[in-house]
């Protein structure tokens, strides 16, 4: 790949997923690649990067599209990302080392710094607790799990259920991450899977009722 079609595929990829394109829209190649500027040829070279991402769709005619989800489609990614990331955490819990931990502990501790302030900084608790998930799956030492977990991450509902946590969302998230990494600290996988699960499911229902608040306040 050039660096032209790299840098229009970083940059319609962050379009989808902050909603700046919404689901559905149809997607121009030549207001794209205005947008990035590059010549056409990159932004197709992107476009084909996206559609093997799920992030695009085409229809019959070859015209572009942004993936619209279903609920179906929407628990299927959460129960996907439940499954990959509870192995992960089991893995991590009987593997991780005392500089990962501590990794693990700091991430966490500047999350709960972020949320408790007067002022709650959710940027930084959102940066934190990305990196806190990367933190357990570096800890698992799987490859192939990562390889996996990597597409769904990038999914635009998961990337906007983020967007829907108020501060006892924020809060909740924390406290289980340190109840995470009490079952690390025991190396008590089958906790540690259970845990992560329980974690991905509730962001799931967090997801659903942001839905269900759209819908009821354009009714």
């Amino acid at each position: 790949m050039t660096k032209a079609s790299d840098r229009a595929y970083a940059v319609i990829r962050t379009m989808i997923l902050s909603g700046e394109i919404m689901p559905g829209a149809q997607i121009s190649e030549e207001a794209l690649a205005r947008r990035c500027a590059v010549s056409r040829t990159p932004v197709r070279d992107a476009l084909r990067r996206l559609e093997a991402d799920l992030l695009i769709r085409r229809n019959t005619s070859q015209r572009v599209f942004v993936s619209e989800w279903s609920r179906d489609d929407i628990e299927d990614a959460f129960d996907l990302r439940a499954m990959l990331e509870a192995q992960a955490a089991r893995r991590a819990a009987e593997r991780v080392d005392a500089d990962g931990l501590a990794r693990l502990v700091a991430h966490n501790a500047a999350m709960g710094k972020a949320v408790n302030a007067p002022n709650p900084d959710i940027a930084q608790f959102l940066e934190h607790n990305r990196a806190f998930h990367e933190a357990v799956l570096d800890a698992a030492r799987s490859p192939r799990l990562a390889s996996l977990l990597s597409r769904l991450v990038e999914q635009p509902i998961i990337w906007r259920t983020a967007q829907n946590y108020n501060r006892e969302h924020l809060l909740r998230s924390y406290r289980e991450h340190e109840e995470l990494l009490e079952a690390f600290h025991r190396q008590d996988g089958p906790w540690a899977a259970s845990i992560m699960a329980g974690h991905i499911r509730r962001a799931f229902h967090v997801y659903l009722d942001a839905c269900l608040r759209q819908v009821e306040d354009a009714a």
